[in-house]
């Protein structure tokens, strides 16, 4: 990755290990949907290197010091100027002096604590990046900046099934129950459930199941909300009979799905629902919806940690990988919400 950084040098940064490490995908904030490719870490790994600093010419550079810093930031793109850095680590590779032929510096910023899974969405973006500057004093300073994405890993414990279940109804007209295997979905899992229709007098037309991902930024005045539907699909096209069952099997991985994000750097959220549509024959509609809790399950072991369990498990039963403080979200999911209240009677 190297950068022209002015007519005197390039700024190579290489890490250490970047052939054998995991490379993740992240989309572009441009809108494009193009999706570039990094080297993934996580919470607590070090992240070590060298960085090359060749000279173009044979002319010497004079400099006030030669940094790179590991920064963690979170971007509002209606607030682009003032990013929040959360995380910011410095090590100095040069004190003040000439650069008087092509150089290389090694660095390490030893245990980096990275508490938060990188992310790109609709009107945020969480990032984190190595950034080398070479400090002049009178002219531009070169700078380059080599992104890594970080993926925070968490576990529930799969043997204990946690069935969700929604009811539809409508007095003498309509009742309907929706029934999950769990509440709680890593990002390769598969939805799994049943529809069951106990009382069917209203003529429905249609009935379909979507996906949706929410994602909130801002507070008060600032405050936004984005809600996208990631799958939507039809389960019914016509009117049921009582008795009646639809099986669900609804697979996650073909959506490229981030994790459930709560509060962030007291930033955004970003949450995950399934929502059941129902229409009638007059065009009516009726939705309920059910929030689910989706997580990064570990592929490997946790560079050679362990899963902790007992007392390193949170009060709903998750645990984070150990030792190397991988980070886990392990909130309680919300209840039932319900956006028509007829239905709850």
């Amino acid at each position: 990755m190297d950068w022209l950084t002015g007519s005197s040098a390039h700024i190579d940064i290489i890490l250490d290990e970047v052939s054998t490490r995991p490379v993740g995908e992240i989309k572009c904030d441009d809108g494009s949907g193009v999706k570039s490719r990094y080297p993934v870490f996580l919470d607590g790994e070090t992240i070590s290197g060298k960085v090359n600093i060749t000279l173009k010419s044979s002319k010497r550079i004079e400099h006030m010091g030669i940094k790179i810093q590991f920064v963690g930031e979170v971007q509002l793109y209606y607030d682009k100027g003032n990013a929040h850095e959360f995380t910011s680590l410095v090590k100095q590779l040069a004190r003040p002096g000439e650069l008087v032929k092509s150089t290389t510096y090694a660095f390490e910023f030893p245990n980096a604590e990275k508490p938060y899974e990188s992310y790109t969405g609709q009107n945020v973006k969480l990032r984190y990046l190595l950034r080398v500057t070479i400090q002049r004093k009178f002219k531009v300073s070169p700078a380059k900046e080599f992104p890594i994405l970080v993926h925070s890993l968490s576990f529930f414990p799969e043997n204990i099934l946690q069935n969700m279940r929604m009811e539809v109804g409508i007095e003498d007209a309509l009742h309907i129950e929706f029934e999950f295997n769990k509440s709680k979905y890593h990002l390769k899992d598969v939805i799994v459930g049943k529809i069951y229709f106990i009382q069917v007098r209203l003529k429905l037309r249609l009935m379909e199941l979507q996906l949706l991902k929410k994602e909130t930024t801002g507070v008060g005045a600032t405050r936004m909300e984005d809600e996208d539907a990631v799958v939507k699909f039809e389960l019914m096209d016509g009117s049921p009979v009582r008795g009646e069952t639809i099986p669900i099997r609804l697979f996650l991985a073909a959506f490229g799905l981030t994790p459930t994000m709560k509060d962030v750097a007291r930033k955004f959220s970003v949450s995950y629902f399934i929502n059941l549509l129902l229409i009638d024959e007059d065009d009516r509609r009726y939705f309920k919806q059910q929030e689910i809790w989706l997580y990064r399950k570990p592929d490997i072991r946790c560079g050679g940690g362990t899963i902790r369990h007992g007392g390193a498990a949170a009060a709903d039963g998750s645990a984070s990988c150990a030792p190397k403080g991988l980070n886990g979200y392990a909130d309680d999911v919300h209840g039932q919400k319900t956006m028509f209240p007829e239905l709850d009677n």
